[in-house]
């Protein structure tokens, strides 16, 4: 099960009253069902490596070098990508760098701010 974080500050410190729930660190209070559809609409959200919300369509660099499996290549610091694309599963990213279509996590790149 998921754990309740608060909508406003998005800390776990959450209190759960019968019919609401309160944010320990903030102070908010919101009900119960708001919470439950809340979660099923919500959208996976994807952060780079500073916590900046990553979307289709942007573009990113790579924070540090990284060797890629199978390869003697490296995707060195710096290298920027084509559009990204965010997928579900082990890697949040679907990218092309030098060429290649790589699946990357998110906390090996940083959002280029164009």
């Amino acid at each position: 099960m998921r754990e309740t974080a608060c909508p406003m500050c998005e800390m776990t410190d959450v209190l759960t009253h019968s019919d609401h729930f309160e944010c320990v660190t903030c102070g908010h209070d919101w009900k119960i069902e708001a919470q439950a559809e809340d979660a099923a609409a919500a959208d996976r959200i994807v952060k780079d490596a500073y916590g900046n919300v990553l979307a289709d369509g942007d573009v990113v660099a790579m924070i540090k070098d990284l060797k890629l499996k199978g390869s003697s290549q490296v995707l060195k610091v710096g290298t920027k990508s084509k559009p990204i694309r965010l997928v579900d599963g082990d890697h949040e990213i679907t990218c092309r760098m030098d060429g290649i279509t790589i699946g990357l996590k998110a906390c090996f790149v940083k959002k280029v701010v164009a």
